[in-house]
C-alpha cells in the first residue's frame, strides 16, 4: 500500500452499489481510495479504470482496518448492506482510530442514540429522498 497518500486516503467499507460508485468517483478524481468487502463478487462493481486498492476482507476486523492504514485515513465511509455493521465500523473509526471524517449510511435512524454523541456524519437515504420529494412538490423542508 505504499503508493497511497494517506493524508488524503479514503477507506470505504462495503462495495455495494453506493460503495462502488463512491470508490469509482474518488478514484476517477485521482483520490486515494481503499475499498474493503468480504464478498469478492461485490468488487466486480468497480470500473475497469478504478485506480485504488480493492481487498476482500472483513471490514469489521481491527487488523484489516490497520492494514488499510485507517490510523492515517482522512475519511472512512461505512456503506455495507448491514446497518449494525456500518454503525460499528463508524464508531471504531471515530472513537478507536480517531479518524477525522467518518460517514455512516443508515436506513433506520432509530439507532441514532448509538452515535449521536459523536461528530459522525450520517446519511439516511429514505430521509434524503423524502426531503427531496417534498422540495420537488413545492413543500420545502
Amino acid at each position: 500500500m505504499s503508493k497511497i497518500n494517506t493524508n488524503k486516503l479514503t477507506i470505504i467499507v462495503g462495495c455495494g452499489r453506493l460503495g462502488a460508485e463512491l470508490a469509482n468517483s474518488i478514484s476517477d478524481s485521482n483520490g486515494d481510495v481503499i475499498i474493503i468487502d468480504y464478498n469478492k463478487d461485490s468488487l466486480r462493481r468497480l470500473s475497469f479504470s478504478f485506480g485504488g486498492i480493492a481487498t476482500v476482507k472483513d471490514g469489521t476486523d481491527i487488523d484489516v482496518l490497520k492494514e488499510a492504514n485507517i490510523e492515517k485515513a482522512g475519511t472512512v465511509i461505512a456503506v455495507t448492506n448491514d446497518e449494525n455493521t456500518n454503525i460499528m465500523i463508524a464508531l471504531m473509526a471515530k472513537k478507536y482510530f480517531n479518524v477525522k471524517n467518518v460517514i455512516l449510511r443508515v436506513h433506520d435512524n432509530s439507532k441514532q442514540p448509538l452515535y449521536s454523541d459523536t461528530d459522525i456524519q450520517v446519511i439516511c437515504p429514505s430521509e434524503l429522498t423524502s426531503k427531496t420529494v417534498k422540495e420537488m412538490m413545492g413543500g420545502g423542508k
